[in-house]
């Protein structure tokens, strides 16, 4: 992997340094798409919490967004998943 590679992988591994970020990547893999508020419930946090998680995701490039009326609806980023994956698997033992 070059520079720019790397320095694009410490960003995503950055974005999915929190619990809930993580939960919120792994339920979008089940689920595939789901509105902002339907993280509120389910991780028992309020608004504006889920609204910073889900915009560090967003600017990071592990999600992407769709408008469905006056919801926003977010799915997972393909593209930033396989630079996810190109890392993990160039760290495992014996690659």
């Amino acid at each position: 992997m070059g520079n720019d590679d790397l320095a694009r992988a410490a960003g995503l591994f950055r974005a999915m340094g929190h619990p809930i970020r993580l939960g919120v990547l792994e339920r979008l893999r089940r689920e595939g798409e789901i509105c902002a508020c339907d993280f509120t419930e389910y991780f028992g946090v309020s608004q504006p919490t889920i609204s910073g998680h889900l915009r560090t995701l967003r600017e990071a490039g592990l999600v992407r967004t769709r408008r469905n009326g006056t919801q926003i609806c977010y799915s997972l980023d393909p593209r930033a998943l396989d630079v996810v994956r190109r890392m993990s698997t160039a760290l495992h033992p014996g690659k």
